[in-house]
């Protein structure tokens, strides 16, 4: 078995906890489970925590519900518990709904990656707990990016301008913290040193693991993150949804391919095998979506196979097709809008997804600038020294 255990599993190991005595809500799903594979609300009531509610992020308490879609309150099953969403009326706990409450867990599954809205939930909560006089404890989990900060990835994030719930605050695109050193980091960035957080470390953990390299059990944070592969895939296919391709939803390889019937999938996996990019190979692919863009079409399109993780630079692939679609498909690739809960419109997701606007117009004008300069326009400046004071776990 795997010599890593979460922050849940270092909790409950402690056992007796001071903080067993007060009233808890727990913001989780069900992909946040102990090494064991128990439900961490589970788990803690069974040893003696006093949970009376439960709040739940994007895709909601089973980690399954629809991309972007608003989820519900409702009483969770398995505890009788309410849980209040945290992606519907509200992105934060409200103060009454902390009222009555010691304070909060935290504990939910990242991917590593800025667009991801579950550390989002968490900077809601800090400003909520905050403003509400409550303590907040992060149960900690590994980062299956790996958290070595050489390989984070900008382009930083504008929050003077682009600021959302793919994205509020000014961090890179590949943050290489896991959700407990960014809230550290953040606490002192936004003047929140009031704020009474503690945060429970994994045990084990070493900043070279990706996913794979802790041997834990991979359990999908939401649907369309269905396997190990896609934690290395994503960070570069999400951008696809800025633009009218499809990026592998409806499909079994969400994140992984991506298409379009107006995509010639063998010529360009071959541009893009030609191209350079590092630790990724590129093979043509045939689907047929059964949701999202292009439903019940046939598309061509392209899926990354073939990752070596330590040369594989997935912001900068990401960007590079963007670049190469703009170049060698300039009348066919078009942005697209990409509605959802926080976004009804879906305006402007190619930028929130970057971080600026900036990018998209070079990539309209001059993509072959963009292709020539990757590396600069992926840097994350001063990221590591910045984090430095914050980090939990050293290197090995």
């Amino acid at each position: 078995m795997s010599n890593v255990h979460y922050g849940i599993d270092n909790l409950l190991a402690l056992r007796s906890h001071p903080m067993q005595k007060g009233n808890w809500g727990l913001v989780t799903n069900a992909a946040a489970r102990t090494r064991e594979g128990i439900t961490n609300r589970q788990a803690l009531i069974q040893e003696g925590w006093q949970l009376t509610c439960l709040f739940s992020p994007e895709h909601g308490l089973s980690a399954m519900g629809a991309d972007g879609q608003a989820q519900a309150h409702h009483q969770d099953q398995e505890t009788g518990l309410p849980v209040y969403s945290l992606y519907g009326p509200q992105f934060g706990p409200t103060l009454r709904m902390l009222e009555s409450l010691d304070g909060l867990l935290f504990d939910l599954p990242d991917v590593g990656v800025r667009f991801y809205t579950y550390v989002w939930t968490l900077s809601y909560l800090m400003e909520a707990c905050l403003e509400a006089e409550k303590s907040l404890v992060i149960l900690d989990r590994p980062n299956p990016l790996s958290g070595q900060l050489a390989l984070a990835e900008g382009p930083m994030l504008d929050e003077t301008q682009w600021s959302s719930f793919i994205g509020r605050w000014s961090i890179p695109v590949r943050h290489s913290l896991t959700l407990g050193e960014l809230a550290r980091y953040w606490q002192q960035e936004k003047n929140m040193q009031q704020l009474e957080l503690s945060v429970i470390a994994c045990q084990g953990w070493q900043r070279w693991q990706y996913q794979t390299d802790t041997e834990l059990p991979f359990i999908p944070p939401s649907p369309a993150i269905n396997h190990p592969e896609t934690l290395l895939t994503y960070p570069a296919l999400c951008f696809m949804e800025g633009v009218n391709v499809n990026e592998g939803r409806g499909t079994p390889f969400p994140f992984q391919q991506f298409g379009a019937p107006w995509l010639n999938g063998q010529q360009f996996a071959q541009i893009l095998n030609g191209f350079g990019f590092t630790g990724v190979h590129f093979e043509s692919c045939r689907f047929r979506p059964q949701t999202n863009r292009y439903v019940g079409q046939d598309c061509q399109g392209v899926r990354l196979v073939g990752i070596t993780p330590s040369d594989y630079r997935p912001v900068q692939t990401g960007i590079g097709i963007l670049a190469l679609l703009r170049l060698h498909y300039p009348e066919a690739a078009q942005w697209a809008t990409y509605p959802t809960h926080a976004n009804p419109l879906g305006t402007h997701h190619l930028d929130l997804l970057l971080g600026n606007s900036a990018i998209r117009l070079l990539l309209a004008q001059n993509p072959e600038q963009v292709l020539a300069n990757l590396s600069t326009l992926t840097i994350a400046p001063d990221w590591e020294p910045r984090v430095a004071p914050f980090l939990i776990y050293a290197d090995s």
